[in-house]
């Protein structure tokens, strides 16, 4: 693609007549303000001077430290330098818009390295559990206590491809290491829910890595998804998302006792937030 999460390659009209004479271009980069968030704005790019001139179309990667899925406008304006230093100038090109992509399988693959390499040991667990406020309540009675799917919100990473579009149930799954089960209290409400692990998690679900990120403490949050094999959910993570080997991976692993009985375990040193597509 022309359009990445960190580059962009856009093409200009230009008469062939003076092209060989262009010594420089200036490039105009600004992140198109969006008048309804509440955020505070970067500042915009300042107008650069690319140092050695090349032809167009011209790449720019990483010298503005592009985000994903981040809204920006680009002109162009070529230049002559003359032997005394001045510069003769073009007007500037027309305006163009553009939208960077998603984190591509590559970037989504570096913050798997990162999560790996914290995730610590493996404790083992039994259920997947979560908790909520008494107001969700009414709503799962009235589906004949069925719970809903939801759009994973904008939380974690900027880039990452399931937020704003991937719909599941969110689950837990860690435990207290000197207990070996769920801990007592939660932020997201007193109310609990809980399945056993091999209900969502066996054979037949597919496993991806879905985010890494943190909170700005001490604690790392890991975003798994676990999809029914061709599931609505399955197809859509297909080529977005890292696959994870369901009984090999620093994550979420089971594995098969002589009983025949499945044996799961989770990462100590990180928060995993689990995700099923498929109520």
């Amino acid at each position: 693609s022309d359009i990445t999460c960190d580059s962009f390659k856009i093409s200009w009209d230009m008469q062939s007549g003076g092209r060989d004479q262009i010594t420089h271009y200036f490039i105009d980069l600004n992140k198109k303000e969006d008048r309804s968030s509440h955020k505070v704005k970067h500042m915009d790019v300042p107008t650069k001077l690319v140092a050695k001139a090349v032809p167009l179309p011209m790449t720019v990667r990483g010298h503005w430290f592009l985000s994903p899925r981040t809204q920006y406008t680009v002109s162009v304006q070529t230049a002559v330098k003359q032997p005394d230093g001045e510069y003769v100038v073009s007007s500037w090109s027309e305006i163009t818009e553009f939208c960077t992509a998603d984190y591509s399988t590559v970037q989504l693959m570096q913050l798997l390295q990162k999560a790996e390499a914290i995730a610590g040991r493996m404790l083992p667990f039994t259920v997947f559990y979560r908790n909520q406020q008494e107001y969700f309540q009414p709503n799962r009675d009235a589906q004949r206590c069925q719970m809903l799917p939801s759009v994973k919100d904008n939380s974690g990473s900027h880039g990452s491809p399931i937020s704003n579009k991937l719909e599941g149930i969110f689950f837990s799954c860690n435990t207290e290491f000197n207990t070996g089960k769920p801990p007592q209290d939660s932020p997201y409400g007193p109310y609990r829910f809980q399945v056993q692990a091999d209900i969502l998690f066996n054979h037949n679900t597919n496993m991806y890595f879905g985010d890494f990120y943190c909170m700005y403490t001490s604690y790392h949050y890991v975003i798994l998804v676990l999809a029914p094999n061709g599931s609505k959910g399955d197809t859509f993570c297909k080529g977005r998302l890292p696959v994870l080997d369901r009984s090999n991976n620093g994550f979420l692993t089971f594995t098969k006792e002589d009983s025949g009985a499945l044996s799961f375990h989770h990462a100590q040193d990180v928060i995993l937030e689990v995700i099923y597509t498929e109520p």
